[in-house]
């Protein structure tokens, strides 16, 4: 016969397994951005170049010369706030000023969509710092691509508005991108607000093109 410290410890356990299944995890919130995205995001080149040449470094012709640049910079990697997909046209080094951006972008991201009780992801990081060598690759697929642009100064990356990396692929709720645009968008938005950063929406590319600003810009 089962005595009463028994009963009581398989009492506490049915109670504990059930109220368990009862949890469930906060209802989503209503994801919304009240704007434009090519009306609040239309920060044009000139802007973005002023930024570059106040902060970045001097153009350089390829990896090995960005490693003895005329500034410091900060080589970047894949961490658990952004995934940097394999660069092409484009080598993974930021002055300091940009690459602190980079990573509070991505820790926002994710401290909006808890706020709104959503799945978490990471942004996903495009393009990043192009050498001339780079340039003149893009110039023969592409003419329209601009010889003067930000990318080449350490200052400047893209973040993609419509790819975005899921943390834990056991969380069954599933956030559509245009959604987790709208949350970075917000983000994007304050940062912009604040001064610390110059934002072009690019549609053709699918990215935010976005350029640092110093504490004097």
């Amino acid at each position: 016969m089962m005595n009463k410290s028994a009963m009581l410890f398989l009492t506490l356990c049915f109670v504990v397994f059930f109220s368990s299944c009862d949890e469930k995890r906060g209802e989503l919130k209503r994801i919304w951005f009240k704007g434009s995205y090519n009306r609040d995001f239309n920060d044009l080149n000139d802007l973005h170049l002023s930024s570059a040449l106040k902060i970045g470094i001097d153009p350089v012709s390829s990896r090995e010369d960005a490693e003895h640049a005329s500034r410091k910079m900060d080589e970047i990697s894949s961490n658990d706030y952004y995934e940097v997909e394999e660069l092409t046209h484009s080598i993974p080094f930021l002055v300091p000023e940009a690459a602190d951006l980079l990573e509070e972008i991505g820790k926002n991201f994710q401290d909006s969509l808890s706020s709104h009780n959503a799945s978490i992801y990471k942004i996903k990081v495009t393009s990043v710092t192009r050498t001339v060598d780079d340039i003149k690759k893009l110039r023969k697929r592409n003419q329209n691509s601009s010889l003067n642009s930000a990318h080449q100064y350490g200052t400047t990356f893209d973040v993609s508005w419509n790819r975005f990396v899921k943390i834990d692929e056991a969380d069954t709720l599933e956030i559509p991108a245009e959604d987790l645009k709208m949350v970075l968008a917000m983000v994007l938005r304050d940062l912009q607000k604040a001064d610390r950063c110059y934002i072009k929406h690019e549609r053709k590319q699918g990215c935010f093109h976005i350029t640092a600003r110093g504490t004097e810009d």
